[in-house]
């Protein structure tokens, strides 16, 4: 097989071009000259290390960031980020969700949510040649799928043998080159402190994405490790682990114009999709998960009332809801009045024509055009159907019975073969989530859900729904609403995967066990496998295609690039990265100009007395009597809130902790302006605009709102 090789970094001649990126650690020597103009005192050589300051105190929170700030394995994080964690130690009697929550002491730390960990990278290495070198020229489809998952999982299970490691074989430049990444996986997390839900969510789901912002969007989280000090399981004799590295907590904060950097795991761009993918996800994708999820939405809401212990068990799943389906919102509208589709249609067009322009170049690349479309055009080609089936995971019941067979069928492999996602190593979180089941679960509510998605599927043409589904669930295009939800009642009467001990006894069923079961979710899991499989050996035919033709694409828009002078760099992928940028404000309309920085005082102008707006009476006191504790900034006259800036962000950057030139912890990243969503597909310096909790703000509400002085003692704030 040919490898594919790029060049680490391109040079890069302007700031603004060093704006945008999300880059590989590996790549900031290069980009030392850029961070030293924008105000980067660091080393950018030493930065390069992963197990130097300031990245070995950058934490991978579970599709979020996290960061250590004391020297007792204290580390911070987004309070939405934290969201699930809070919810599960909810009840209505002791809401720390609505409340806030403060342990005095390490014995008063809530203990961990099952499953719930934190990792800290070690090392990336480039292990392409291992991945890809040496597969056969004539593999294709699923054996050239499995042939690269074959090899990532050996690198994988070599790696995990040398101690208390969680591995990964990543992709980069969509299958172009691979890292393995190793990092230590701490398994005992305990929540510490969170702010009330008027200080940790004030704004909601209004204020989501929008700017000007005035949520304190932080919380408090601890590492424990063994008495030895190894990572271990629960345990109260486990004591605070004391990390290598942590950051100093900047009192004095930073001002419009100052360089920031943030450090953290972004989950995923895709700024090199083609543009029949641009058009499929703006003109049919995205308006479709919109709507399905205000719908799942306006069912939760419906079947729960607020406070309820329903209701609290589903404030996490809302919230996730919300956050993306008002993402989508703004992607529709982005991509209908910017022109990004055609301006992509016309760059693409371009590069094919600089391509075609060589006899050499031709040649080269001269079936990736027509071979991308064609497998793209087959992966969407039930868009609709697989979209409803996929919301389906927001009924947890059929989705846990689907779980367990499939857990039962791959015991049956070695190993080695076995389903990424159901091998030993991955049994634990198995078992975890089935243990989390219980506070994020209510039968009423899960049924009202599953009868809506189910309604919404018998509403396909026949030809794209499937026999078993249809039968076990009595659907048909005349479908009688009241027929279905008397056939759920009657299945969620009978089974018994709503009891954790018989959820947990199923975890070590064999497939024989199953297929005798009279559970109704258990027969519904064994007889729709048969269907899930052959739409899975489709889904693994189409990705070993694209594997295989993705980075001959790759290499001919790096090739255009570099011919163009610009700088390269890889879509996001849940690595660890760095973007940098400068406190800027921006314009998002034409006749407005939008100020980098919040204030006490706007805070406290948006107050209505209702969520989510509520500000409570002693913050507003505060406030009002400017009772600043010394964290205000002189050029605003109060303390700041939130502030932006022009750095590179997505999701996952959540909980980032944001640097200043000093690698001092000056705010997180919680968030990105309703303009700049679109970002994760046209990066526009005009208009991408990172929201950041000034550390300010967060200093002030643990000191002078909340109490937390024996925290602030803890942390090492300079000024």
């Amino acid at each position: 097989m040919r490898r594919w090789t790029f060049p680490l970094l391109a040079a890069v001649c302007t700031p603004a071009l060093a704006v945008e990126g999300m880059w590989q650690p590996h790549q900031l020597p290069a980009l030392g000259q850029e961070m030293k103009q924008l105000g980067l005192e660091l080393d950018p050589a030493s930065m390069a290390d992963l197990n130097a300051f300031p990245l070995n105190a950058v934490i991978n929170f579970g599709g979020c960031t996290a960061s250590f700030v004391s020297p007792k394995g204290l580390l911070v994080t987004n309070h939405h980020c934290g969201y699930g964690a809070i919810q599960y130690h909810s009840t209505p009697e002791d809401n720390i969700l609505e409340n806030g929550f403060l342990a005095q002491s390490l014995a008063q730390e809530k203990t961990p949510v099952p499953g719930y960990k934190i990792w800290i990278t070690e090392s990336m290495t480039d292990v392409t040649d291992q991945v890809v070198g040496g597969l056969p020229a004539d593999l294709s489809g699923v054996d050239y799928y499995q042939g690269v998952e074959s090899q990532r999982k050996a690198l994988v299970a070599q790696c995990e043998a040398d101690g208390p490691y969680r591995c990964q074989v990543s992709s980069f430049h969509h299958g172009a080159s691979y890292y393995l990444i190793k990092a230590m996986e701490i398994r005992d997390v305990r929540l510490v402190y969170t702010p009330s839900l008027s200080v940790g969510k004030y704004g909601g789901d209004i204020d989501n994405w929008m700017w000007p912002r005035h949520t304190g969007d932080f919380a408090f989280f601890r590492a424990y490790v063994g008495p030895d000090g190894k990572p271990a399981e629960y345990s109260e004799e486990n004591v605070p682990y004391q990390p290598q590295r942590f950051l100093k907590v900047s009192a004095s904060g930073l001002d419009e114009g100052d360089f920031v950097m943030v450090t953290g795991y972004p989950g995923s761009t895709d700024r090199y999709r083609t543009a029949q993918e641009v058009e499929i996800y703006f003109e049919s994708l995205y308006p479709a998960a919109r709507d399905l999820r205000n719908q799942v939405i306006a069912v939760i809401e419906q079947s729960s009332e607020p406070g309820s212990d329903a209701r609290i068990k589903y404030e996490s799943t809302l919230a996730g809801l919300a956050n993306y389906a008002k993402n989508y919102q703004s992607m529709v509208e982005s991509y209908q009045s910017t022109g990004f589709g055609e301006a992509k249609q016309q760059r693409e067009a371009q590069m094919w024509a600089w391509v075609e322009s060589d006899p050499a170049r031709a040649a080269k690349y001269a079936d990736v055009k027509s071979g991308l479309a064609e497998l793209i055009d087959q992966s969407w080609q039930h868009m609709e159907r697989d979209l409803i089936l996929g919301y389906l995971r927001y009924a947890q019941l059929p989705d846990t019975a689907a779980r367990l067979y499939r857990l039962a069928q791959e015991k049956k492999k070695p190993d080695a073969e076995r389903e990424a996602g159901f091998q030993e190593r991955d049994w634990e979180g198995i078992e975890a989530a089935m243990k989390r089941m219980d506070r994020r679960f209510d039968a009423k509510v899960e049924q009202a859900i599953l009868a809506h998605l189910l309604s919404r599927y018998a509403e396909l043409p026949s030809s794209e729904r499937d026999p078993v589904i249809d039968r076990t669930f009595g659907l048909s295009a005349d479908l009688d609403p009241q027929a279905l939800a008397d056939k759920l009642a009657g299945m969620y009467a009978k089974t018994q995967l709503t009891d954790l001990e018989t959820r947990l006894a199923w975890l070590e069923a064999s497939p024989e066990r199953f297929e005798r079961s009279d559970d109704p979710f258990i027969r519904f899991a064994v007889a729709d496998y048969d269907r899930v499989m052959a739409k899975e050996q489709t889904d693994k035919r189409i990705s070993g295609e694209l594997l295989q033709l993705r980075p001959r694409y790759m290499a001919a828009i790096i090739d255009y690039q570099q011919s163009q002078g610009h700088s390269v760099y890889a879509d996001a992928n849940s690595s660890l990265r760095v973007t940098f940028g400068t406190v800027q404000g921006y314009s998002p309309q034409d006749g407005l100009w939008a100020t980098p920085f919040t204030t006490l005082e706007g805070l406290a102008r948006k107050a209505t007395g209702e969520k989510p707006f509520d500000a409570s009476d002693r913050q507003l006191t505060l406030i009002k009597e400017k009772q600043y504790g010394g964290f205000d900034m002189p050029t605003l006259g109060s303390v700041p809130v939130n502030f932006l800036s022009d750095l590179d962000s997505t999701g996952g950057n959540s909980g980032s902790p944001t640097l200043n030139g000093k690698g001092e912890l000056v705010g997180l990243l919680f968030d990105g302006v309703y303009e700049s969503i679109i970002a994760d597909w046209d990066f526009n310096p005009d208009n991408a605009r990172s929201i950041h909790v000034d550390s300010r703000y967060m200093l002030w509400v643990m000191k002078e709102l909340d109490g937390a002085d024996h925290l602030l003692k803890e942390m090492a704030i300079v000024r």
